[in-house]
């Protein structure tokens, strides 16, 4: 069984505005990554600030796909994080706790081109029958992205917990105590050329970029994660 646990309770204080609310083709930036996501794994756990912020999501996401004629994604669950404000690591423990599966590929609330292919691949590179406890794509200047990576879910949320407990805010920590496969993000290249599955938004230039790479690709006919 495969897991897939978005973190949606950032305050998005450089970008002014809620990251998982922003809108697509007039439809809330969670809602594509919940369908994608579901398409991937077997279940989807969507990590909110709190009880009413959860509440919020899943009303959200279930008037969305009424107004689209179709029913919620039945694979969507809700949790929130474990210390509120503290921020991934508290929201990536309560994710681990919640979810099922083996093995759970961990993302933002900010990525608007996960592609299907590129996630599938870091579930294949998280081979425990190497002996690796997550897969962790690496940019070429040695930054890692531990929110776009899948990763064993009693290691992971052992590790969150124990970072938890020295106070420890940075993701960076919890990812120490656990067997990484680093995948150079050339690794992936095949599947996505322009690595537009790391393409986060924090800034409003941000914003308008990933709009106008929405609708060049809507044009082209490859919507990437839709």
């Amino acid at each position: 069984m495969r897991s897939a646990v978005i973190l949606a309770g950032g305050n998005s204080l450089r970008l002014g505005a809620e990251k998982s609310l922003l809108e697509f083709d007039d439809k809330p930036l969670i809602c594509w990554t919940v369908k994608i996501l579901s398409q991937a794994t077997d279940e989807v756990i969507i990590v909110a600030r709190d009880c009413r912020h959860a509440e919020s999501l899943e009303r959200i996401i279930f008037e969305s796909n009424a107004d689209a004629g179709s029913e919620p994604p039945p694979k969507a669950f809700f949790t929130w994080d474990s210390i509120p404000g503290f921020g991934p690591v508290a929201g990536l423990e309560a994710g681990m706790r919640r979810a099922r599966g083996r093995l759970v590929f961990a993302t933002g609330c900010d990525l608007p081109f996960l592609k299907l292919e590129v996630i599938d691949r870091l579930f294949e590179l998280a081979d425990v029958m190497e002996g690796y406890e997550a897969a962790v794509p690496v940019q070429p200047n040695g930054f890692f992205e531990p929110l776009h990576s899948v990763y064993d879910r009693e290691k992971m949320q052992s590790a969150c917990i124990r970072a938890l407990e020295k106070g420890e805010r940075r993701i960076h920590v919890p990812l120490q105590e656990l067997c990484v496969n680093p995948v150079s993000v050339d690794q992936l290249r095949p599947l996505d050329p322009d690595l537009l599955s790391f393409f986060n938004l924090n800034t409003r230039e941000d914003q308008e970029t990933a709009r106008a790479l929405w609708q060049d690709r809507r044009q082209k006919g490859s919507p990437s994660s839709i």
